[in-house]
């Protein structure tokens, strides 16, 4: 059944909710729709007494190393890790308290070109079974496209069912963030969603333009309760008013 996680986002060591397609690497662009007042420790901390599980912490460039461990002591084997993730540093992250680490921009080339070594590197490194794959895209003509580097670098590797079939012999999870309706809270894109739950291999989390409670048993028909849904924007927590973040909690109960 659908269930909803939580997430973390980082960027400049503050807990930030960012239109996704916006950050690129000197953030010229960058849209910001919140920026917390409250340490990452204590959105961690809120999500361990509401007993929330397989949420994420995610590392938007340089500077959030303090803050990110920060959040891991809180929620010990809690949280899910990503953002700078590789073969050589994956292991002290697992060390400082995640549950998972989520790799993305490693698994590619500056090219954009998957490196199936890398892939094989973080997998003996951690195990399967500590490593969540980061297939966040942005839509294209024929489909969807992993995007790396803060989402502005289109790679080689589409998000089709061959796809996650492929890689998920690897992996424990998937994160897939919809980078184009990422933070715009105007809707979840239905399509990608449909897609992943036709899938039905190892556990999917989606993110991207949550606009209503309702968009959890959206993704529940959708995907026929295959796939998670994160919320960030359009939460309380977030200053956002569309979706009260108890009400979250009550639906994972209720489930």
């Amino acid at each position: 059944m659908t269930k909803f996680r939580p997430c973390i986002d980082l960027h400049e060591g503050r807990v930030k909710q960012i239109v996704g397609g916006t950050l690129d690497a000197v953030g010229e662009t960058l849209r910001t729709n919140f920026v917390s007042e409250e340490e990452p420790a204590y959105y961690a901390e809120l999500y361990r007494g509401d007993e929330l599980v397989g949420g994420h912490v995610i590392k938007l460039g340089a500077g959030n190393e303090a803050a990110a461990r920060a959040a891991l002591a809180a929620y010990p084997e809690g949280l899910q890790i990503g953002g700078g993730i590789t073969s050589e540093n994956a292991s002290t992250w697992l060390q400082a308290g995640a549950s998972h680490v989520i790799a993305t921009s490693c698994l590619f080339d500056q090219q954009g070109h998957f490196q199936k070594n890398e892939l094989d590197r973080l997998v003996a490194e951690v195990g399967k079974g500590r490593l969540v794959l980061d297939l966040s895209c942005r839509r294209v003509e024929d489909g969807w496209v992993v995007a790396m580097n803060r989402w502005q670098t289109l790679t080689d590797l589409q998000v089709t069912e061959q796809t996650l079939a492929g890689l998920g012999a690897s992996c424990a999870e998937f994160l897939i963030h919809a980078a184009d309706v990422e933070g715009k809270c105007e809707g979840i894109d239905e399509d990608l969603v449909s897609l992943l739950g036709e899938w039905g291999g190892c556990p999917v989390t989606y993110a991207g333009g949550v606009r209503a409670l309702e968009d959890l048993e959206l993704v529940q028909r959708l995907s026929g309760g295959r796939v998670d849904l994160t919320i960030g924007s359009a939460l309380d927590i977030f200053g956002g008013s569309l979706v009260k973040y108890l009400d979250c909690v009550e639906f994972n109960r209720k489930k």
